[in-house]
């Protein structure tokens, strides 16, 4: 997948002229990326143009104008979009209630090795950002990918028709499967190619 450049970042204020008009365009990719697994865990599934958006946002929000914090916040998200043959996601570990996702934080440490992509008879690890880990509690926000080996993207699409694709959690404190079909299978499916 090709990368995000400098210059393909607008200014402040071109972004916020045309904005409004971009955000239901963003919000339905979004969308059509997303899949829980469960009731607290959700993949959004990451490509060129979520991170596109997520960088102007982060511009907006932080007010960003210095040429070394845009190109960090373009490096940062760089990294989180799929190679070829990859699929790449933000997981979000969510609890309604504070105290009980703190608990569940420290409960989860180790869903590193509890994170599954099925695709028909693979069983694939999810590969976590080792910054992101600790002994003590994982972070709420994770960036996880799944290297598909010898599946392109039509024998993707096949396998999620045949609902043979989906992610698995297996941690002791956290049971959960979310099929992949649909809308999603046709994106993830683009992602590949």
């Amino acid at each position: 997948m090709k990368t995000i450049a400098f210059d393909e970042i607008l200014s402040l204020g071109d972004y916020g002229r045309v904005r409004e008009r971009l955000r239901p365009l963003f919000i339905h990719e979004k969308e059509r990326r997303r899949l829980h697994v469960g009731s607290h865990l959700t993949l959004l599934f990451e490509n060129a143009q979520t991170a596109w958006y997520q960088i102007e946002e982060m511009i907006r929000a932080e007010k960003m104008t210095e040429r070394e914090a845009i190109q960090h916040e373009i490096d940062t998200y760089n990294e989180l979009l799929p190679a070829a043959g990859e699929i790449a996601a933000t997981l979000l570990i969510e609890y309604a209630e504070e105290q009980e996702r703190d608990a569940a934080l420290i409960r989860l440490v180790g869903l590193e090795r509890h994170l599954w992509l099925k695709a028909g008879a693979q069983r694939i690890a999810a590969r976590f950002d080792d910054r992101q880990m600790s002994e003590e509690r994982i972070s709420a926000v994770q960036f996880v990918k799944f290297r598909l080996e010898g599946v392109d993207a039509a024998q993707f699409l096949e396998l999620a028709g045949k609902g043979e694709v989906a992610v698995e959690a297996d941690h002791p404190s956290l049971a959960a499967r979310g099929a992949i079909g649909g809308l999603l299978a046709t994106s993830l499916a683009e992602d590949l190619r």
